[in-house]
């Protein structure tokens, strides 16, 4: 089975920059379809940014313009820039592959992302 793994998280301040790493380690990775969510504490977990094996992008609107999702197949990872960062984008974010965006088969175990004002 697949397996994720993120890194990169950390703590910036508002206005600043940062990049997430998801590795996927397995087989086939150009088949899935990846993603990127984040949670908090009390709330729900919501989706990010998605990309699917044709390159079709998809955001959470609170994040366009600011984030981008990247994918390379040739090195099986998954990237998240992060740009103009806000107090509201704190969280845990994971990364996830599953057969279409926004689905999430295989998961990751999460890296934080504080960002301080």
């Amino acid at each position: 089975l697949p397996r994720l793994e993120e890194s990169g998280g950390g703590s910036v301040q508002a206005g600043g920059s940062l990049r997430l790493s998801c590795t996927f380690f397995g087989s086939a990775y150009a088949t899935y379809a990846m993603s990127w969510f984040r949670e908090v504490p009390g709330k729900e977990p919501e989706g990010v940014a998605a990309i699917d094996t044709d390159g079709t992008l998809s955001y959470l609107d609170s994040v366009k313009g600011r984030f981008t999702i990247i994918r390379d197949n040739e090195k099986n990872a998954l990237y998240l820039e992060m740009n103009n960062v806000k107090p509201e984008d704190t969280a845990g974010y994971n990364c996830a592959a599953g057969r279409r965006r926004w689905r999430g088969d295989y998961w990751g175990r999460g890296t934080q992302v504080t960002v301080s004002s």
